[in-house]
Formats: structure tokens, sequence, C-alpha cells
């Protein structure tokens, strides 16, 4: 039993995650931004907020550097099943795995039904120090469950 204030040891890190997809590569990101899980809510006549008993739908951006070519593959292959004409198997099964410093903890969560909405590829410049380029991936799913 840990003291207030105090880390538990063996913590999950914001650097350990892979994002595992039926019937793809794992995909490491090196950022995954905008995770949030929202009630989809109401506003009654008396101003009072009530929930709607569902949440909203996710949406969320990652960033996946230019030189994982297999990856980068697997991702625009599934962005092109999401455009017309769109692919039945366009929605696919992914889970966001969180795992601790010694591996002995993991935190994960389900998506029942993502998919590749938008891709932004970088801006590039000669002047440039050599940061590494990546292209920025947006993804939507209906929900984000823990598991």
């Amino acid at each position: 039993m840990g003291l207030k204030g105090t880390i538990q040891p063996d913590h999950i890190p914001l650097n350990k995650y892979q994002l595992i997809v039926l019937g793809m590569p794992p995909l490491d990101f090196t950022t995954i931004a905008g995770l949030e899980e929202e009630l989809d809510t109401v506003e009654l006549p008396d101003r009072t907020v009530v929930t709607g008993g569902r949440t909203k739908p996710v949406e969320f951006t990652a960033k996946l550097p230019m030189h994982h070519t297999v990856q980068q593959a697997a991702v625009e292959l599934w962005f092109q099943e999401s455009q017309d004409p769109v692919s039945p198997t366009y929605k696919k099964p992914g889970t966001l795995i969180l795992t601790s410093l010694t591996g002995g903890t993991v935190r994960s969560f389900s998506f029942p039904d993502i998919f590749p909405a938008k891709r932004t590829i970088p801006d590039f410049e000669m002047n440039n120090e050599g940061e590494m380029a990546e292209e920025e991936w947006m993804f939507k799913a209906s929900d984000i469950l823990p598991i």
C-alpha cells in the first residue's frame, strides 16, 4: 500500500505504447494525442445538464515516422480502404497497449471500429537541421473501451 503523494514502483511511462490493429503490423507512433472520451449531454430548460447516456465518437491524431516504411505502407493501404469504393473491412478492431517499465503491468484500451480519416504530410525545408520526418494520421472510432 502506497503513501499519499508517492509514485508506485513499476509505473506506466508515457513512452511505452503500441497500437495493434487486426491484420496489420504493430504501429509504433512517436506521439498519440487527443484521446478523449466524452458523454453526450443535454441542457434542460431549467439549465440542468443531464447525460444522454452515450459517449461521443472518438477522434485522435498519431505521428508515424516516415522511415517506418512497412508501417507507413500498411496505414496507407488501410486509408485507401476507407475511400471510394469503400471496403466493407475499412473499420478494424484495434487495441492501444500501454506497458509498465518492467512489463509487469499492462493497461489496454480497445477500439471496436477504428479507421484512418486524414493524413498530413509534414512541411519540408532545406535549412532544417535534420529532424525526423513524420506523417500525422487522424483516426476515428465509435468508442474507446478500457479492457
